[in-house]
């Protein structure tokens, strides 16, 4: 159902949610959002209420069943987005062309042109671009262009930091819109993005310096919530506090979290770990584990999610904390891809960073989707131009 007369989004593939929180920070309503694992959609239900969700593979579902499960029958949908699963595309590892996700691409496609919305967005890793994968990414543009879309070209990656996030993050955006329609532009760099005292980027520092209380707290080996108060934090902290105004941001108001902070809980190293970890130089490799270790005044290497269970259940390296001889906590994470606080993941360390890595960064996806709202907002202002033109003139 509509909230309020903000335009409509759909989110495909959801995850925890960090898509759909970008577009709904850029003045999105996120009606229906679709994930085949129970656990990203039990995360998307508790941050995003007033969404109708779907557990279920996309493939299984049609265009109708959404539009009615979601109330939006009658109501003109603005904009389709989603990640399809990306491991067989990704730079990491070997790029399998045959791996079965790869055709959750088309599934898109056909949910596109079954929902037929004015806009669509599809992000997927820098590897769509490349190799044997690139005539999977033309094939499916091909689909699209004969579905009535036009295609924003050429495509591009946005690297994440150029957009106020402390992370290099680079992913590709496929923007489509009916040609009858103003075409989104590509975010320029610094859009939206978060300045801090004159820098361009906040650093690793600036995220989460002010939650290295947490490492005073033993009770965070056992639990996923700090309690208590937060050290001083930076600008770019601060607003993911909630404690200062983004002036960007159009989200809906979830309320204060208080004292209270999930996804705090530190990980339990062995003594030759800890060992390990604090004779690591930050900016450099732990040589067994091969986690990295993250600078003070520098970005975030790119957070990683490993697999689920139908894939191995493989867990993705963590970086490890500048300061303090121990991986960081999910929440630390979190701060790394610019979600603000009240922003809850799955209290298990496992899932909470496959929930984050597996997410767009919120800041990457709003100066995205804010693009896109622009272009919905300037054909509004044109057709009133147009009513109000055809007025005077039939007076």
């Amino acid at each position: 159902m509509r909230q309020s007369n903000r335009p409509i989004a759909v989110d495909l593939f959801c995850g925890a949610g960090g898509l759909s929180l970008g577009f709904e920070e850029a003045g999105f309503a996120i009606a229906a959002a679709i994930d085949q694992d129970p656990i990203h959609v039990q995360t998307h239900q508790r941050n995003f209420p007033a969404c109708q969700t779907f557990t279920c593979d996309v493939a299984d579902l049609c265009g109708d069943e959404i539009c009615e499960e979601a109330g939006i029958l009658s109501e003109e949908i603005d904009v389709v987005i989603g990640g399809p699963p990306c491991q067989g595309f990704s730079m990491i590892g070997k790029r399998q062309k045959d791996d079965p996700r790869n055709l959750l691409l088309y599934e898109f496609a056909r949910i596109v042109e079954e929902l037929q919305p004015k806009y669509w967005v599809m992000e997927n890793v820098e590897g769509l671009m490349m190799g044997t994968t690139r005539p999977m990414m033309f094939s499916f543009l091909r689909r699209l262009k004969r579905a009535g879309y036009a295609i924003v070209e050429p495509v591009q990656a946005l690297d994440a930091k150029d957009y106020g996030v402390p992370q290099r993050r680079k992913r590709v955006f496929i923007l489509g819109y009916k040609p009858s329609l103003p075409a989104p532009l590509y975010p320029r760099p610094g859009t939206d993005a978060h300045a801090n005292n004159g820098i361009f980027c906040p650093t690793v520092w600036d995220a989460i310096s002010d939650l290295h209380v947490l490492d005073d707290c033993d009770e965070l080996l056992r639990e996923d919530t700090y309690r208590g108060e937060l050290g001083f934090g930076s600008e770019y902290s601060k607003t993911l506090r909630g404690e200062i105004d983004d002036p960007h941001d159009h989200s809906l108001k979830r309320g204060s979290i208080g004292k209270v902070l999930t996804g705090c809980r530190r990980s339990l190293h062995t003594k030759e770990t800890v060992g390990r970890f604090r004779k690591t130089t930050p900016g450099s490799y732990e040589p067994i584990s091969r986690f990295y270790r993250l600078t003070r005044d520098g970005m975030s290497n790119v957070l990683r999610a490993g697999t689920g269970r139908l894939y191995g259940a493989f867990t993705a390296p963590r970086p490890i904390h500048p300061v303090s001889p121990r991986c960081i906590t999910v929440r630390e994470a979190a701060r790394l891809h610019s979600f603000p606080d009240w922003f809850s993941f799955d209290s298990t360390i496992w899932h909470g960073f496959r929930q984050v890595g597996n997410s767009v960064p919120p800041f990457l996806a709003r100066a995205v989707g804010a693009s896109v709202k622009k272009a919905i907002d300037d054909n509004a202002s044109s057709s009133e131009l147009n009513r109000l033109g055809e007025k005077f003139n039939g007076a």
